[in-house]
């Protein structure tokens, strides 16, 4: 188990949805025990459409998402509080007007603009890449505000939960305090659908709440164990969707409802005067799935086998070569190129979701020694020649697609370079590439691509086609 935890944790990416999932998931929790017993627990619904249609308004001008994203929310927010409390128009009517008019936009901007393409599947059904460094830092402050300011009105947000009409005959402002639960509520929904999608995220509002709610009773129970159970089911659908290579936002719900089913059935054994004296312990249950991952890991072949003996091409210059003379040598261990450096394996197993983390966040890999192993593929256009590395993988949409690098053994500049009298390998061969990212321009948009070190010909071929 902890060599899994190990092996997550080597991804930045992993980290940054980890450390942004689980301020997400702590206060849908808190704010969810509110808007369940309010029955407002379908606002995350709506807002996540919101969010949705925003997103795709941001894509439209080139703007920071969240920038765009978390006014529009908020004063959606607020507008679906205005209507609610109309005589002409209910709350749950209030919600499907609004949610259904973003969506629609939403759809409409995207379909005129960028296509239904990748990033539109990513908003829609969450991204564990959705979020970069900024993204990471500007949610972190956003969460540590609704926490802050959720301990702040406690008593307040307890007293209109409970019987708004009463407070309100106590002097509670509680329009005010609705808005601040509008205002929480929108920024929750906005930082948390970039990794959960804007068609999941409203379960983290709604499934702690209920569950915690099949064993407690009071107010501040209800709302501890909602965060503990919250926080729970994330890590362990995250752990789940990394060992199984399942869809990240779906593994965090499926594991919501197992949770549910499970205080549920704690429920009726303590009806039925079942010997359940701690029903406290029950919150334990959820971790359980977190040590039965471990059991899940499968061999793999050790680096550097007999099996994957094969032939490296090095580069003629590092060895004071002729150009037009190739080296060969066993496969088995590195070389010199990458010694004394430190290389970012792109894993079979997330290999997809590794290469995309590197495009999204190219400045962050600039310079730095990746390794990969794929088909050598050589394609043509407009006369001129492109060399890459990759696997094929499922598009958006059911498309086919494929995630890889283009390589070279020399650098490239904008004009592009001359030919590399360099050998390389033949068309669809298994390879090894291990080599420096760097960009270059071409036609005003920039691409990145690897300065190759060495580039091995492998005899035992991985999986072509992946998935995650």
């Amino acid at each position: 188990m902890m060599d899994i935890l190990s092996e997550m944790l080597g991804y930045a990416f992993l980290v940054r949805a980890l450390v942004v999932g689980a301020l997400v998931s702590a206060c849908a929790a808190l704010l969810g025990v509110s808007l369940v017993l309010k029955r407002y627990s379908m606002i995350g619904d709506g807002l996540s459409h919101v969010g949705f249609g925003s997103l795709a308004l941001a894509t439209a001008l080139h703007a920071a998402p969240l920038a765009v994203a978390i006014p529009v929310v908020i004063a959606a927010a607020f507008l679906l509080l205005r209507l609610s409390q109309s005589s002409k128009i209910k709350g749950d009517a209030a919600i499907a007007l609004i949610s259904t008019g973003s969506l629609a936009v939403g759809v409409v901007i995207i379909s005129r603009t960028s296509g239904m393409n990748t990033d539109v599947c990513n908003y829609l059904f969450g991204s564990i890449l959705a979020m970069n460094r900024i993204d990471v830092y500007l949610s972190v402050a956003l969460a540590v505000t609704v926490l802050f300011l959720f301990i702040l009105f406690y008593n307040k947000l307890f007293a209109i939960t409970f019987d708004e009409t009463f407070a309100k005959a106590t002097g509670v402002k509680t329009g005010v305090y609705n808005m601040v639960v509008a205002f929480l509520t929108a920024i929750t929904i906005v930082v948390g659908m970039r990794m959960m999608g804007a068609m999941l995220i409203s379960s983290l509002i709604v499934f702690p709440a209920l569950t915690s709610m099949r064993v407690f009773r009071k107010f501040k129970s209800v709302t501890v164990c909602s965060v503990f159970v919250s926080l729970a089911c994330f890590f362990v659908g995250v752990v789940i969707s990394y060992v199984y290579a399942t869809p990240t936002g779906a593994s965090i719900v499926i594991i919501n409802i197992f949770a549910f089913l499970l205080f549920w059935l704690v429920r009726v054994l303590m009806t039925k005067r079942v010997a359940v004296k701690k029903p406290g312990l029950v919150l334990l249950m959820p971790l359980l799935l977190l040590a039965a991952c471990g059991k899940s890991e499968t061999a793999a072949l050790p680096e550097g086998s007999a099996a994957q003996a094969a032939f490296v091409l090095e580069y003629p210059s590092q060895r004071g070569e002729a150009p037009a003379q190739a080296w060969l040598r066993q496969a088995d261990t590195q070389g010199e190129a990458d010694a004394a450096t430190p290389v970012i394996e792109i894993k079979e197993k997330m290999f997809i979701t590794q290469i995309n983390d590197i495009y999204l966040n190219a400045g962050d890999y600039i310079g730095k020694t990746i390794k990969l192993e794929g088909i050598f593929r050589l394609e043509q256009y407009e006369g001129r020649q492109y060399r890459y590395v990759l696997r094929y993988g499922p598009g958006c949409c059911g498309n086919d697609g494929n995630a890889g690098f283009e390589v070279s053994w020399q650098p490239r500049t904008p004009a592009g370079a001359a030919p590399s009298q360099k050998a390389y390998p033949k068309q669809d061969d298994w390879v090894r590439a291990l080599g420096t990212l760097q960009t270059y321009e071409e036609d005003g948009y920039p691409y990145v691509y690897l300065v190759l070190s060495s580039l091995s010909v492998l005899d035992t071929r991985g999986a072509e086609f992946v998935t995650q």
